[in-house]
């Protein structure tokens, strides 16, 4: 291609085609819709979350076994019943939760389509006084009112009114396997750490790994959600670090004891 040519396009976009492009349409960005890229991140960033739980979680077990016994498949041992425990746990809580929420979602979408059917006028001034509210002028707002409800009612006051894409509700079985998913991949690194290295370095070491692990989850969840990254790095370190040393003492206390 020539100078001109690669002047010309950027991107993959003509000139041609950036014209018809909308009004702050960038031709750079790829072609996605906000709410399926906003939905990507939340799953992103739950799954973040659900292996910097298993790292905290596992970590304080594995540490806390250790400074009680050097044995190293005592620890290995504890440290497995706590990721199976942990795992299931974090799928369980998340089935009921989403299902809870799956279950309002669908309430919602009957009632609304009884609505529909009982109540079409009623409805349709509704939804033009919803797009009004967004700035949109009373005609305007009617026309679009009218040409969404001719195309699809339900999903146009599903969306407007009550924020749900009929055809994307929230699946509790993969948010289950999500979180069981991430817990256990967390929880590997801390058990990895612990067994690895000799007895003399095993705790430095899994403290050491730990709080990598710790900083760069806590960095990569806060870019996700528009935080400060730096914040929420010593946030979730210091946490971490604190929950291995109380498990660590009191593993050692335990370990003297008996």
């Amino acid at each position: 291609m020539s100078d001109a040519g690669a002047r010309h396009t950027i991107s993959g976009t003509s000139q041609a085609d950036r014209a018809n492009l909308p009004d702050g349409a960038h031709p750079e960005e790829p072609d996605l819709h906000v709410g399926s890229l906003s939905g990507r991140l939340n799953w992103l960033r739950a799954g973040v979350l659900g292996a910097n739980d298993g790292i905290v979680s596992i970590a304080g077990i594995v540490v806390g076994v250790a400074a009680a016994t050097t044995d190293r498949s005592t620890i290995l041992i504890a440290g497995i019943a706590g990721i199976l425990a942990g795992a299931f746990s974090m799928a369980a809580g998340e089935y009921v939760s989403v299902s809870t929420q799956r279950d309002t979602e669908q309430a919602l979408l009957e009632k609304e389509r009884l609505e529909l059917a009982e109540l079409p006028d009623a409805e349709l001034d509704e939804l033009t006084h919803l797009y009004e509210a967004k700035g949109i002028s009373p005609t305007l707002a009617r026309q679009v009112a009218v040409e969404l409800t001719k195309h699809d009612a339900l999903r146009a006051h599903a969306e407007a009114e009550l924020g749900i894409d009929p055809d994307d509700l929230t699946n509790p079985w993969q948010a289950a396997f999500a979180s069981f998913t991430a817990f256990t991949i967390g929880a590997l690194l801390p058990m990895i750490a612990i067994a690895l290295p000799p007895v003399s370095i095993r705790v430095p070491v899994c403290f050491a790994a730990v709080i990598a692990a710790l900083a760069l989850t806590g960095t990569v969840s806060a870019w996700l959600g528009g935080a400060p990254a730096a914040r929420a790095a010593v946030r979730t370190v210091v946490g971490g670090a604190l929950a291995m040393a109380v498990t660590y003492a009191v593993g050692h206390v335990v370990g003297v004891a008996l």
